[in-house]
């Protein structure tokens, strides 16, 4: 088994690519420029890097949201027309379970991964590993980070918040959760393509046509165009 993994679904893109025992190689950046223009290249640059070829890959993983509708959607577009190509199986993994697992392995707590979704919210998710496996206890969502912080109040186990835009976000938290909360490190916020690799691993596959990005909740552009189409349904 040779798996090729894809993250493009927020600023770090990770590309990773891994057999059932070895890592073989793994490319990750941080920066804000487009996935579309930089991610298909990643992936030629370290297969070639690993000599590995199309025809090896055995299984195509990727990064299915929430995060930037752009860099979602170029990830499972090039997932989706490689595995198509290939006629190999694809998995979609929540973008949120990839950066908990990249974290939280042996964390005997929570695990809340956050991004930024703007105006006072985020998309986040609560998850425990237990017995070695990963447990989701609340479901990804979109949530104004206080009414989040409301929801965990009441647990009884520390909590650690991870994600790039923790910055933003963590005055609150640290304000109304205390010493309930604890912060990940800088080198631990880029979710790692090979945690991506690995929970895609023995997870269902996708069928390719049907698959989509889980975006969880619509673009601004199209939460406007809905609510004038019903404007214009009710005159």
């Amino acid at each position: 088994m040779t798996i090729l993994a894809i993250d493009t679904s927020n600023y770090t893109l990770g590309i990773a690519l891994l057999n059932e025992e070895t890592v073989i190689g793994e490319y990750i950046t941080n920066v804000k420029v487009n996935h579309s223009v930089r991610a298909m290249p990643a992936i030629e640059a370290l297969m070639k890097d690993c000599s590995i070829s199309p025809k090896q890959l055995t299984k195509i993983v990727v990064a299915k949201g929430p995060g930037s509708y752009t860099g979602v959607r170029i990830g499972v577009t090039i997932a989706k027309t490689l595995a198509w190509s290939l006629n190999i199986p694809i998995v979609g993994i929540s973008s949120l379970e990839i950066l908990t697992a990249s974290v939280g392995r042996y964390f005997t707590g929570y695990i809340s991964p956050l991004f930024d979704a703007r105006r006072g919210q985020i998309y986040t998710g609560l998850y425990q590993y237990q017995n070695g496996d990963l447990q989701t206890i609340y479901k990804d969502q979109n949530v104004l980070t206080i009414n989040w912080i409301d929801t965990l109040k009441s647990l009884d186990k520390p909590i650690l918040f991870v994600g790039n835009d923790l910055p933003i976000h963590r005055e609150v938290i640290e304000r109304e959760l205390g010493e309930k909360a604890l912060f990940a490190e800088i080198t631990e916020h880029n979710p790692r393509p090979s945690e991506l690799g690995l929970l895609g691993k023995t997870r269902p596959t996708e069928e390719i046509h049907s698959f989509v990005p889980n975006y969880i909740r619509l673009a601004e552009a199209e939460v406007k165009w809905m609510e004038a189409n019903q404007i214009e349904e009710t005159k």
